[in-house]
Protein backbone atom coordinates (compact mmCIF):
# COMPACT_ATOMS: atom_id res chain seq x y z
CA UNK A 1 0.00 0.00 0.00
CA UNK A 2 2.96 2.57 1.22
CA UNK A 3 4.51 2.20 -2.69
CA UNK A 4 1.44 2.22 -4.15
CA UNK A 5 0.70 5.57 -2.39
CA UNK A 6 4.29 6.91 -3.67
CA UNK A 7 4.10 6.07 -6.83
CA UNK A 8 0.74 8.31 -6.90
CA UNK A 9 2.26 10.98 -5.74
CA UNK A 10 5.53 10.51 -8.07
CA UNK A 11 3.13 10.55 -10.71
CA UNK A 12 1.12 13.32 -9.78
CA UNK A 13 3.86 15.46 -8.83
CA UNK A 14 6.10 16.03 -11.83
CA UNK A 15 3.74 18.27 -13.72
CA UNK A 16 5.05 20.09 -16.02
CA UNK A 17 4.60 23.92 -15.37
CA UNK A 18 2.15 24.03 -18.40
CA UNK A 19 0.29 21.57 -16.73
CA UNK A 20 -0.46 22.71 -13.65
CA UNK A 21 -1.29 25.97 -15.85
CA UNK A 22 -4.04 23.88 -17.32
CA UNK A 23 -4.95 22.85 -13.50
CA UNK A 24 -6.23 26.31 -12.84
CA UNK A 25 -9.98 26.22 -13.92
CA UNK A 26 -10.02 23.38 -10.76
CA UNK A 27 -8.59 25.77 -8.51
CA UNK A 28 -9.98 28.56 -5.79
CA UNK A 29 -9.78 31.94 -8.19
CA UNK A 30 -8.24 34.64 -6.06
CA UNK A 31 -9.60 37.83 -5.38
CA UNK A 32 -8.02 40.90 -7.20
CA UNK A 33 -5.38 42.25 -4.97
CA UNK A 34 -4.87 39.07 -3.09
CA UNK A 35 -2.05 37.24 -2.32
CA UNK A 36 -1.20 35.07 -4.55
CA UNK A 37 -2.46 36.36 -7.70
CA UNK A 38 -0.43 33.91 -10.12
CA UNK A 39 1.66 30.45 -10.14
CA UNK A 40 4.09 29.98 -6.85
CA UNK A 41 7.34 28.94 -7.63
CA UNK A 42 9.65 27.00 -5.39
CA UNK A 43 13.10 26.88 -6.47
CA UNK A 44 14.41 23.22 -5.66
CA UNK A 45 18.21 22.36 -4.24
CA UNK A 46 18.41 19.12 -5.85
CA UNK A 47 17.79 17.02 -8.94
CA UNK A 48 14.41 15.82 -9.06
CA UNK A 49 14.46 12.20 -7.30
CA UNK A 50 15.47 14.02 -3.97
CA UNK A 51 12.54 16.71 -4.30
CA UNK A 52 9.82 14.20 -5.23
CA UNK A 53 8.84 15.70 -1.20
CA UNK A 54 8.15 19.10 -1.60
CA UNK A 55 6.20 18.26 -4.54
CA UNK A 56 4.04 16.24 -2.69
CA UNK A 57 3.75 19.49 -0.68
CA UNK A 58 2.66 21.35 -3.83
CA UNK A 59 0.25 19.09 -4.23
CA UNK A 60 -1.45 19.39 -0.78
CA UNK A 61 -1.03 23.63 -0.93
CA UNK A 62 -2.35 24.44 -4.36
CA UNK A 63 -6.20 23.99 -3.92
CA UNK A 64 -5.84 25.86 -0.51
CA UNK A 65 -3.64 28.90 -2.04
CA UNK A 66 -5.92 28.75 -5.81
CA UNK A 67 -3.03 29.18 -7.61
CA UNK A 68 -0.48 25.86 -9.02
CA UNK A 69 2.86 25.27 -7.45
CA UNK A 70 5.46 24.93 -10.20
CA UNK A 71 8.51 22.98 -8.66
CA UNK A 72 11.79 24.54 -10.52
CA UNK A 73 15.07 22.47 -10.22
CA UNK A 74 17.85 24.27 -9.07
CA UNK A 75 20.12 21.49 -8.34
CA UNK A 76 24.30 22.56 -8.12
CA UNK A 77 26.95 24.33 -5.91
CA UNK A 78 26.26 21.73 -3.44
CA UNK A 79 22.66 22.60 -2.93
CA UNK A 80 22.89 26.77 -2.74
CA UNK A 81 21.65 27.43 -5.97
CA UNK A 82 17.93 27.34 -5.29
CA UNK A 83 19.08 30.17 -2.68
CA UNK A 84 21.09 31.68 -5.12
CA UNK A 85 18.38 32.10 -7.52
CA UNK A 86 15.65 33.23 -4.52
CA UNK A 87 17.67 35.90 -3.55
CA UNK A 88 17.31 38.03 -6.71
CA UNK A 89 13.70 37.44 -7.18
CA UNK A 90 10.70 40.20 -5.97
CA UNK A 91 9.77 39.71 -2.29
CA UNK A 92 6.01 38.77 -3.04
CA UNK A 93 5.96 35.36 -2.15
CA UNK A 94 5.58 34.42 -5.35
CA UNK A 95 8.75 32.59 -5.46
CA UNK A 96 10.38 30.76 -2.97
CA UNK A 97 13.44 27.97 -2.66
CA UNK A 98 13.83 25.31 -0.67
CA UNK A 99 17.09 25.72 2.07
CA UNK A 100 19.19 22.33 3.14
CA UNK A 101 21.99 23.19 5.47
CA UNK A 102 24.39 23.69 2.91
CA UNK A 103 23.12 26.71 2.32
CA UNK A 104 24.49 27.88 5.39
CA UNK A 105 28.09 26.83 5.73
CA UNK A 106 28.97 27.35 1.92
CA UNK A 107 29.15 31.46 1.85
CA UNK A 108 31.92 30.84 4.86
CA UNK A 109 33.86 27.87 2.19
CA UNK A 110 34.48 31.07 -0.48
CA UNK A 111 36.57 34.70 -0.74
CA UNK A 112 33.56 35.95 -2.43
CA UNK A 113 30.07 34.82 -0.72
CA UNK A 114 27.22 35.13 -3.28
CA UNK A 115 24.92 35.85 -0.22
CA UNK A 116 24.71 36.02 3.42
CA UNK A 117 22.36 33.86 4.59
CA UNK A 118 20.87 35.88 6.91
CA UNK A 119 20.20 38.87 5.63
CA UNK A 120 19.42 37.72 2.22
CA UNK A 121 16.62 35.81 3.06
CA UNK A 122 12.71 35.76 4.46
CA UNK A 123 12.48 32.24 6.75
CA UNK A 124 8.91 30.92 6.09
CA UNK A 125 8.89 27.27 7.83
CA UNK A 126 11.18 23.96 8.66
CA UNK A 127 9.58 20.66 7.60
CA UNK A 128 11.63 17.81 8.04
CA UNK A 129 15.17 16.78 8.20
CA UNK A 130 17.40 14.15 5.81
CA UNK A 131 18.38 10.59 7.18
CA UNK A 132 21.82 10.31 6.55
CA UNK A 133 24.12 7.36 6.47
CA UNK A 134 26.82 4.97 4.92
CA UNK A 135 26.31 1.98 2.52
CA UNK A 136 28.42 -0.09 0.80
CA UNK A 137 27.48 -2.82 -1.67
CA UNK A 138 26.17 -6.31 -0.43
CA UNK A 139 28.81 -7.81 -1.43
CA UNK A 140 31.62 -5.79 -0.11
CA UNK A 141 34.26 -7.25 2.22
CA UNK A 142 33.00 -4.24 4.82
CA UNK A 143 30.34 -6.26 7.03
CA UNK A 144 30.67 -3.28 9.57
CA UNK A 145 31.91 0.06 10.59
CA UNK A 146 34.62 -1.40 12.38
CA UNK A 147 35.75 -3.40 9.28
CA UNK A 148 35.50 -0.20 7.22
CA UNK A 149 37.44 1.64 9.30
CA UNK A 150 40.00 -0.76 9.92
CA UNK A 151 40.20 -0.55 6.18
CA UNK A 152 41.15 2.79 6.09
CA UNK A 153 43.52 2.78 8.79
CA UNK A 154 45.70 -0.10 7.29
CA UNK A 155 46.01 1.81 3.46
CA UNK A 156 45.52 5.20 4.28
CA UNK A 157 43.98 7.68 1.30
CA UNK A 158 43.23 4.63 -0.47
CA UNK A 159 39.15 3.72 0.92
CA UNK A 160 36.95 5.86 -0.91
CA UNK A 161 33.25 7.53 0.02
CA UNK A 162 31.38 9.16 -1.99
CA UNK A 163 29.21 12.37 -0.98
CA UNK A 164 27.22 14.86 -2.80
CA UNK A 165 29.70 17.54 -3.06
CA UNK A 166 32.27 19.54 -0.63
CA UNK A 167 30.94 20.75 2.53
CA UNK A 168 28.00 19.32 1.99
CA UNK A 169 26.61 17.50 5.73
CA UNK A 170 28.04 14.20 5.01
CA UNK A 171 31.66 15.66 4.02
CA UNK A 172 31.62 17.73 7.11
CA UNK A 173 30.62 14.47 9.13
CA UNK A 174 32.80 12.24 7.50
CA UNK A 175 35.92 14.37 8.04
CA UNK A 176 35.04 14.99 11.61
CA UNK A 177 34.74 11.26 11.68
CA UNK A 178 38.04 11.01 10.22
CA UNK A 179 39.84 13.47 12.21
CA UNK A 180 38.30 11.78 15.54
CA UNK A 181 39.36 8.22 14.14
CA UNK A 182 43.16 9.79 12.88
CA UNK A 183 42.61 8.36 9.81
CA UNK A 184 42.48 9.53 6.30
CA UNK A 185 40.18 8.36 3.04
CA UNK A 186 39.77 9.46 -0.16
CA UNK A 187 36.93 11.86 -0.55
CA UNK A 188 34.86 11.48 -4.08
CA UNK A 189 32.19 14.11 -4.59
CA UNK A 190 29.46 13.64 -7.48
CA UNK A 191 26.49 15.67 -8.62
CA UNK A 192 23.65 13.85 -6.26
CA UNK A 193 22.39 10.28 -5.78
CA UNK A 194 21.91 8.68 -9.22
CA UNK A 195 25.36 9.53 -9.69
CA UNK A 196 26.30 8.08 -6.68
CA UNK A 197 24.69 4.94 -6.37
CA UNK A 198 25.79 4.44 -10.01
CA UNK A 199 29.18 4.61 -8.73
CA UNK A 200 29.17 2.98 -5.56
CA UNK A 201 27.75 -0.26 -7.34
CA UNK A 202 29.76 -0.32 -9.98
CA UNK A 203 33.07 -0.28 -7.71
CA UNK A 204 34.11 3.22 -8.43
CA UNK A 205 34.17 4.08 -4.92
CA UNK A 206 33.94 1.91 -1.81
CA UNK A 207 30.76 3.34 0.11
CA UNK A 208 28.17 5.96 -0.14
CA UNK A 209 27.44 8.70 2.91
CA UNK A 210 24.42 10.70 2.29
CA UNK A 211 20.86 10.93 2.75
CA UNK A 212 18.39 7.99 2.28
CA UNK A 213 18.01 7.90 -1.37
CA UNK A 214 19.81 4.42 -1.02
CA UNK A 215 16.40 3.13 1.51
CA UNK A 216 15.08 0.67 -1.07
CA UNK A 217 18.67 -0.86 -2.41
CA UNK A 218 19.13 -1.39 1.52
CA UNK A 219 16.10 -3.00 1.68
CA UNK A 220 16.02 -5.09 -1.40
CA UNK A 221 19.38 -6.16 -0.31
CA UNK A 222 21.96 -4.70 -2.91
CA UNK A 223 23.30 -2.32 -0.57
CA UNK A 224 24.63 -2.93 3.25
CA UNK A 225 23.80 -0.23 6.10
CA UNK A 226 26.76 0.44 8.22
CA UNK A 227 25.43 2.89 10.44
CA UNK A 228 22.73 5.69 11.11
CA UNK A 229 23.28 9.64 11.74
CA UNK A 230 19.91 9.69 13.47
CA UNK A 231 19.32 10.12 17.26
CA UNK A 232 18.58 6.56 17.30
CA UNK A 233 17.84 3.39 15.08
CA UNK A 234 15.93 3.76 12.32
CA UNK A 235 12.78 1.14 12.60
CA UNK A 236 13.42 -0.20 9.28
CA UNK A 237 17.16 -0.96 9.63
CA UNK A 238 17.38 -2.48 13.26
CA UNK A 239 20.60 -3.73 12.84
CA UNK A 240 22.41 0.06 11.77
CA UNK A 241 24.04 1.71 14.67
CA UNK A 242 23.88 5.22 14.67
CA UNK A 243 27.07 7.22 15.14
CA UNK A 244 26.29 7.64 19.04
CA UNK A 245 26.56 3.61 19.85
CA UNK A 246 29.30 3.59 17.68
CA UNK A 247 31.22 6.50 19.85
CA UNK A 248 31.00 9.47 18.37
CA UNK A 249 28.76 12.47 19.66
CA UNK A 250 27.35 13.24 16.32
CA UNK A 251 23.96 13.46 15.12
CA UNK A 252 23.29 14.88 11.67
CA UNK A 253 19.93 15.39 10.15
CA UNK A 254 20.12 18.70 8.14
CA UNK A 255 16.97 20.71 8.82
CA UNK A 256 15.40 22.05 6.05
CA UNK A 257 12.67 24.42 5.43
CA UNK A 258 11.18 26.70 2.52
CA UNK A 259 12.30 30.80 2.51
CA UNK A 260 11.99 33.81 -0.05
CA UNK A 261 13.65 36.46 -0.60
CA UNK A 262 14.59 39.39 2.15
CA UNK A 263 11.67 42.13 3.00
CA UNK A 264 8.33 39.88 2.15
CA UNK A 265 4.91 41.26 3.67
CA UNK A 266 4.60 39.36 7.04
CA UNK A 267 1.03 38.61 6.38
CA UNK A 268 2.12 36.98 3.03
CA UNK A 269 4.74 34.65 5.43
CA UNK A 270 1.89 33.88 7.83
CA UNK A 271 -0.29 33.14 5.22
CA UNK A 272 2.32 30.52 3.02
CA UNK A 273 3.51 29.55 6.54
CA UNK A 274 0.02 28.32 7.67
CA UNK A 275 -0.74 26.78 4.45
CA UNK A 276 2.01 24.61 4.57
CA UNK A 277 1.93 23.89 8.33
CA UNK A 278 -1.34 22.01 7.58
CA UNK A 279 0.01 20.65 4.59
CA UNK A 280 3.19 19.03 6.70
CA UNK A 281 0.93 17.07 9.24
CA UNK A 282 -1.84 15.79 6.37
CA UNK A 283 -1.87 11.91 6.26
CA UNK A 284 -0.45 12.20 2.86
CA UNK A 285 2.64 14.08 3.85
CA UNK A 286 3.34 12.32 7.08
CA UNK A 287 2.54 8.73 5.09
CA UNK A 288 5.07 10.12 2.28
CA UNK A 289 7.99 11.08 5.28
CA UNK A 290 7.64 7.93 6.68
CA UNK A 291 8.35 5.98 3.30
CA UNK A 292 11.78 8.14 3.42
CA UNK A 293 12.70 7.70 7.10
CA UNK A 294 12.63 11.22 7.16
CA UNK A 295 11.05 12.38 10.36
CA UNK A 296 9.03 16.07 11.33
CA UNK A 297 11.06 18.94 11.99
CA UNK A 298 8.60 21.75 12.34
CA UNK A 299 9.77 25.23 13.12
CA UNK A 300 7.09 28.48 12.54
CA UNK A 301 8.80 31.62 11.24
CA UNK A 302 10.36 32.75 13.81
CA UNK A 303 12.10 29.68 15.31
CA UNK A 304 13.17 29.17 12.01
CA UNK A 305 14.97 32.31 11.73
CA UNK A 306 16.75 32.06 15.26
CA UNK A 307 17.29 28.81 14.79
CA UNK A 308 19.15 30.19 11.06
CA UNK A 309 21.08 32.94 13.16
CA UNK A 310 22.61 30.17 15.26
CA UNK A 311 23.53 27.67 12.71
CA UNK A 312 25.24 30.23 10.96
CA UNK A 313 27.35 31.07 13.82
CA UNK A 314 28.49 27.14 14.25
CA UNK A 315 28.90 26.64 10.48
CA UNK A 316 30.79 29.26 10.42
CA UNK A 317 33.33 27.94 13.14
CA UNK A 318 32.90 24.05 11.31
CA UNK A 319 34.67 25.83 8.38
CA UNK A 320 37.78 27.79 10.37
CA UNK A 321 38.38 24.40 12.10
CA UNK A 322 38.02 21.82 9.35
CA UNK A 323 40.02 24.65 6.77
CA UNK A 324 36.84 23.87 4.41
CA UNK A 325 37.66 25.52 1.07
CA UNK A 326 35.83 25.56 -2.40
CA UNK A 327 38.38 26.13 -5.40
Amino acid sequence: MMRQGLGLFQRRGFLSAGAAMLAMPALAQPRAGTFPSRPIRIFAAWAPGPNVYTRVLADLIAPRLGQPIVIESRAGANGTLAARAVKSEAADGHTLAQMPGSVFRLPFMTPRPPYDPVADFTYIICLTGYTFGVVVRADSPYRTWADFVAAARQKPGSISYGSPGIGTESHVVMDQIASTEKLEWLHAPYRGGSELTSALLGGTIDAVATASHWSQLVLDGKLRLLNVWTPERIRRYPEAPTLRELGYDIVATSPYGLAGPKGMDPGTVKQLHDAFKEALYRPESLAYLEGLDQPVIYMDSETYTGFVQRQVRKEKEIVRQMNLRLD
